[in-house]
C-alpha cells in the first residue's frame, strides 16, 4: 500500500497519535472491547474505526466482574480473568485430537484450529499458530523471576507463546489453557459464522 505521508502528518497533528502498530476499542473506562488489525497507516486506522463504528456487530460487548463469574465456571474465571494456570494433563483439551476450531470462551472469536495442534509433551493445548493473530494480543510477562510473553484475547488470559515448538512449522509454541476455550466440532461449523474455516480442514 502506498502511503500518503503528507496526509498521514496531517492526521498525526489533528488526532494528536505519537505512534501505532496495532489499535484498540475501549469502552468509557478504558476495557478492551476489540483489538483490530495491524495498522499499516493512520489512514488505515481511521478507515478501520469508521467501518467500526458503522458495524456494531463487530464490536465485542464488554461484561463486568459479576456477569462473568455468572457467565463462566469458577475454573474458566481464575484462568481468564485472575491468570490461573491449569495443571498439565489434567485440563480438558490437552489430548484432544478431534477436528475441531477453539473460540474465546468468553467473546466467541475463532482462535485455533486443531490443524494447527501438536503434542508439546506439556500437557497442554499447544498450537504452532492462531487462526487469525489478530484476535489475540500479547504482553510482556516478568512473573516467576523470568521474562515471558502473555498471550491474550480481548480481556481473557490465555496463556504464553514459546519459541520451541516445532521447526518445521517456525519454532513457535502457542500454550493455552483450556478454560479459556470453547470447542466447536468441525461438524458443527456449517450455517455458523465459523463456516469459513472449514476451509482448514480440507
Amino acid at each position: 500500500m502506498k502511503v500518503d505521508f503528507d496526509k498521514e502528518n496531517e492526521l498525526r497533528k489533528k488526532y494528536n497519535i505519537v505512534t501505532q502498530t496495532s489499535f484498540v476499542i475501549v469502552d468509557s473506562e478504558w476495557n478492551l472491547k476489540k483489538r483490530w488489525i495491524w495498522a499499516r497507516s493512520i489512514s488505515d486506522i481511521i478507515e478501520k474505526i469508521e467501518e467500526i463504528k458503522n458495524d456494531s456487530s463487530k464490536v465485542s460487548k464488554t461484561y463486568t466482574k459479576e456477569e462473568l463469574k455468572e457467565m463462566l465456571t469458577p475454573l474458566q474465571y481464575k484462568v481468564t480473568q485472575e491468570w490461573w494456570t491449569e495443571p498439565p494433563f489434567n485440563n480438558e483439551y490437552w489430548d484432544n485430537h478431534e477436528e475441531w476450531i477453539y473460540v474465546d470462551i468468553i467473546d466467541k472469536s475463532p482462535l485455533f484450529s486443531s490443524t494447527d495442534k501438536f503434542a508439546s509433551r506439556t500437557g497442554w493445548p499447544s498450537f504452532t499458530k492462531p487462526i487469525d493473530e489478530n484476535f489475540l494480543s500479547e504482553e510482556e510477562d516478568n512473573s516467576l523471576f523470568s521474562k515471558r510473553t502473555e498471550i491474550k484475547s480481548g480481556t481473557s488470559h490465555l496463556w504464553h507463546v514459546f519459541e520451541d515448538g516445532p521447526s518445521e512449522e517456525g519454532w513457535m509454541r502457542y500454550c493455552i489453557n483450556s478454560a479459556a476455550l470453547e470447542f466447536i466440532p468441525k461438524s458443527e461449523l456449517k450455517g455458523t459464522e465459523y463456516e469459513k474455516y472449514l476451509s482448514l480442514f480440507e
